[in-house]
């Protein structure tokens, strides 16, 4: 999302970062391009004008300009202030009212109200361990309430029972009834949409609010609308009034300046984000982790928080066992694949390591994206078991079998058992070190081990990105990439 900001961005502040004193035309002048990036990247006037005088203000001080690093200086409080922006701390959805809580999702037609809905709901489920009940109010679009439905026999949320003929109102005070009946903790209730914002919309809004009495209401905006979602916004929280705001598609391609102007116009927090079509896609709002993102400094804490949510335990612990042992074969690598694609793919990993950005010309020249994952999937795939667990006996007919039941090459499977190899040395030697316990939540790293990692973070005497081996072995996948290690040859570019 916002890739194009964040290069525009890194390259105003390399420049400031080089300098060993900076003036105040010194600061002016980068001010004036990030003025022109933010403008550019469709955040609003009134927000981008009250966010250059605020760090202007700050960056010229005295103990700026004269401090011994003033470009990192300078840079530090753009990130403070485009925390700020966002809004500072981070702000899930509150549930602290007598049940049941009953969130109110509004918004345009097309934004992924009801999908958002069924996120919600599976995410306060098994998150919050809380009972859910979510009720389609949308008798316009055809099919809506059966789509609500279908979600709930998918994520097992329950659902309001659909009866023909009943207004919006009527189904939301069922739904509250219903909820107290059942013992439900949460109700959500997906409203209608229009194309456009129009008065029957805004009425109809009202309406349902004063019959549910919602602890929470939530506008759900596509976050590749650009200014119109500001103003969406703006209408939303000026006729019903909004406590939050939920960004759809927040992985697409979009310029992101909706979710850099949204918090500053509204007031209200930027709650949840989605990020993916599929139904766990929905992640929390954290403004220092989003501006991280923008600055090029990466994102580690949630994709820690994301190996935690979606990797398995008990596999994880079975897995280290084995490689303390040097018992680490194809089976396990292939979990190890499978795991990474879990926590986001390729890409979902480099996104957010810090320094990486800087590094996107030489990965794009590499042509890395998931697809190599699933091609070295299909590889093990068409191995038998006794191979798979014995890669030693992999000789050259067999290789020949593997690469044509799998659709590759055998220089592919080469790669693919060579990078098996490097691996499992690797991984019985930091075994030996008791680095793997660190490393799968079995307890704590090493400080010299902390250390090695840390010289290999980017910005680091090393230098590329860092190894992770508990992720799949995200050593970096460059194979002869300058400037990237080689912890994966294994790894080629795309097919042309």
């Amino acid at each position: 999302m916002f890739e194009s900001l964040s290069d525009r961005l890194g390259g105003i502040f390399d420049k400031l970062t080089r300098r060993g004193a900076l003036s105040e035309k010194d600061v002016g002048e980068a001010l004036r391009e990030v003025r022109r990036a933010l403008i550019e990247a469709d955040v609003a006037l009134e927000v981008v004008r009250s966010f250059i005088d605020k760090v202007k203000d700050k960056a010229v001080g005295h103990d700026v300009l004269k401090s011994v690093t003033p470009g990192q200086q300078v840079v530090k409080i753009v990130h403070d202030e485009l925390v700020a922006m966002l809004g500072g701390e981070g702000d899930g959805i509150d549930l602290n009212a007598p049940a049941p809580v009953a969130v109110m999702l509004v918004g345009l037609q097309g934004s992924g109200k009801t999908t958002t809905a069924a996120k919600i709901g599976l995410r306060l489920q098994n998150r919050e361990k809380k009972k859910v009940l979510m009720a389609s109010l949308d008798v316009r679009r055809p099919a809506a309430q059966e789509q609500l439905k279908v979600l709930g026999e998918q994520t097992g949320v329950d659902t309001l029972p659909i009866v023909a003929g009943q207004t919006p109102v009527q189904i939301a005070r069922r739904a509250m009834q219903a909820a107290k009946l059942s013992g439900c903790d949460v109700v959500i209730l997906d409203t209608a949409g229009r194309t456009h914002i129009d008065e029957p919309l805004m009425a109809e809004m009202a309406d349902i609010k004063a019959a549910a009495s919602p602890h929470e209401i939530l506008l759900v905006a596509d976050s590749l609308t650009g200014q119109d979602a500001v103003n969406l916004a703006r209408s939303f929280d000026e006729r019903v009034g909004i406590s939050g705001i939920v960004l759809t598609r927040l992985d697409g391609d979009g310029r992101g300046g909706a979710a850099l102007s949204m918090r500053a116009v509204t007031g209200k927090p930027i709650k949840l984000a989605g990020v993916g079509e599929k139904i766990d896609a929905l992640e929390d709002f954290h403004p220092q982790r989003v501006a991280g993102r923008i600055l090029g400094m990466g994102d580690v804490v949630s994709l820690v928080e994301k190996a935690a949510e979606t990797l398995d335990q008990e596999q994880a612990e079975r897995i280290a066992g084995k490689m303390r042992k040097g018992t680490f074969d194809l089976e396990d690598l292939a979990d190890q694949l499978g795991q990474m694609k879990k926590i986001g793919g390729i890409g979902g990993v480099l996104g957010m390591l810090p320094g990486v950005a800087k590094m996107k010309k030489q990965i794009d020249a590499a042509n890395l994206d998931d697809s190599i994952l699933t091609r070295q999937g299909a590889i093990i795939s068409s191995m038998t078991v006794q191979e798979r667990r014995k890669p030693e006996i992999i000789k050259a007919s067999r290789k020949k079998r593997i690469a044509a039941g799998s659709g590759t090459r055998v220089e592919e499977v080469n790669k693919l058992l060579k990078m098996h190899r490097q691996m499992a040395d690797m991984m019985k030697k930091l075994g030996k070190k008791g680095g793997m316990k660190g490393l799968f939540g079995g307890g704590q790293m090493s400080p010299e081990m902390m250390q090695d990692m840390a010289a290999k973070m980017p910005g680091g005497m090393g230098g590329g990105i860092p190894k992770f081996p508990g992720l799949g072995g995200m050593g970096g996948m460059g194979g002869g990439l300058p400037g990237l290690p080689k912890g994966l040859p294994g790894l080629p570019g795309k097919k042309k």
